[in-house]
């Protein structure tokens, strides 16, 4: 198989970089659309309505809505120039967006920026990646007033630093020790990574649960929690001990503290994963006071949209046929001392993956980036927290998925850093304003009562 995927790969270099012209395609984004959605309706309708409202609010959000889009489209378009077959074996993040960044506390303690979204983590080529963030990128700026010349330069700057990173981390082990923190980082990643030192344990259960009779529930949160019925409660508890299988022993704690006190779905959250089902499970945690309960995040898992431009890459039995483990293996694989809570299990013949709710996770705004040296200096840390996903999940990882060290495979490949940045630049623009074509069909399909799911 993955010498028929090589030869597959070498093939499709043989396509050139130059750019294709954004055409009107309404009936076909529409249907695009509709497939992709329609066979969430029947468990989640009221989270598919949100993201058919949010999605038409803006093309950047209709953009974060649809990566199963970008992927039918890499399909058809122009492969790099800066490719090989190695390279087509990066252990990419599929979503990489700007919104799709941010701070968090790792198991060790460490307050960290990095990518944080893991759900269509698959095998494919890292190009995918860098052209999906630079092209959120142009929409995000656009959105933020920069100019387009502005935004052409924080490109630059984002391709630069990953190049850079990559060329420290080829024939080093620095990859996996780097981390970008707040003694490496300013402006708003910085600000990012300080509101999430601050955050704490406290407030986010103050925010989701209450206690009563010392015992600690969710609260019932109109548009956010959603109580569920005995069948789905009973069916997650259930699941709990296939879950704590799934973790490794060294990082698994006693039973007691993955005790189920409470459960509920919610909704709300994200965009490209509204109508997929969440619910968030609140267990025991170190003791029995209520004040070190853990909030866990379940989250339905569906095949990577990667699987429409490159499907068996990373074959099923990989991540044992469940796509909850994939997404659970990407997370581990591309952030160093990951959440010891992540793990996966089936409820109700579905897919879920399992991580900590953490009280110290920040989203990255890009709303903040309102000024062309704003969005420059957070592109280079973009650049370095998305070379450090790529290169810490190659053979660092499991050399039995990823052969290769990718990061010197990636830097043999790029001949030119100032050609990569000009191919990123060209296809980020021309893909932009393919977004907006595609979001305008929407737009006019949405407010003209098109069946959409």
């Amino acid at each position: 198989m993955k010498k028929a995927l090589l030869a597959l790969a070498t093939a499709g270099l043989l396509l050139t970089s130059a750019a294709q012209a954004a055409t009107s395609r309404t009936s076909w984004v529409v249907s695009q659309i509709y497939n992709y959605n329609h066979p969430l309706a029947a468990t989640d309708s009221t989270d598919l309505a949100t993201k058919m409202s949010t999605m038409a609010a803006s093309a950047f959000n209709f953009y974060r809505g649809t990566d199963h889009i970008f992927y039918q489209d890499m399909t058809t378009l122009p492969a790099s120039a800066y490719t090989t077959s190695q390279t087509g074996f990066t252990w990419i993040g599929g979503d990489a967006h700007i919104g799709n960044f941010g701070a968090w506390q790792d198991s060790s303690g460490n307050n960290v920026f990095s990518v944080d979204d893991f759900d269509e983590g698959y095998l494919g080529q890292y190009v995918w990646d860098l052209r999906r963030l630079a092209t959120s990128m142009v929409l995000a700026g656009r959105a933020n007033g920069i100019a387009d010349s502005d935004i052409t330069t924080a490109i630059n700057t984002m391709v630069s630093a990953y190049m850079s990173e990559m060329n420290d981390f080829k024939g080093s082990s620095d990859e996996l020790s780097f981390q970008l923190k707040n003694g490496n980082t300013s402006g708003v990643v910085q600000d990012t990574i300080s509101d999430s030192k601050g955050d704490s344990r406290s407030s986010l259960l103050s925010k989701y649960t209450q206690v009563s009779a010392s015992t600690r529930t969710f609260q019932t949160v109109a548009g956010s929690l959603a109580t569920v019925n005995s069948t789905t409660y009973n069916a997650i508890v259930a699941a709990m001990n296939s879950y704590i299988s799934s973790i490794s022993s060294s990082k698994r704690y006693a039973a007691s503290y993955y005790q189920v006190k409470d459960i509920r779905q919610k909704l709300g959250s994200g965009v490209g994963s509204l109508g997929k089902l969440r619910y968030y499970v609140l267990i025991e945690g170190p003791s029995t006071s209520t004040s070190d309960d853990v909030i866990l995040e379940l989250k339905q898992e569906l095949p990577s949209v990667v699987t429409e431009a490159d499907n068996g890459q990373l074959p099923a039995t990989d991540y044992s046929n469940n796509e909850g483990n994939r997404v659970a293996m990407t997370a581990k694989a591309q952030t160093l001392n990951a959440d010891v809570l992540i793990g996966y299990a089936t409820i109700n013949n579905m897919a879920f993956y399992f991580h900590e709710k953490s009280p110290f996770e920040e989203d990255f705004d890009y709303t903040q980036l309102t000024s062309a040296g704003k969005l420059n200096t957070a592109a280079t840390y973009l650049g370095q927290a998305l070379a450090s996903a790529h290169a810490i999940s190659d053979q660092d990882y499991n050399s039995t998925i990823v052969p290769y060290s990718i990061d010197k495979q990636i830097t043999d490949a790029v001949s030119s850093t100032s050609g990569l940045q000009s191919e990123i630049s060209t296809f980020a623009f021309n893909y932009a304003t393919q977004v907006n074509l595609d979001w305008q069909s929407f737009v006019s399909a949405y407010n003209a009562g098109t069946a959409l799911y």
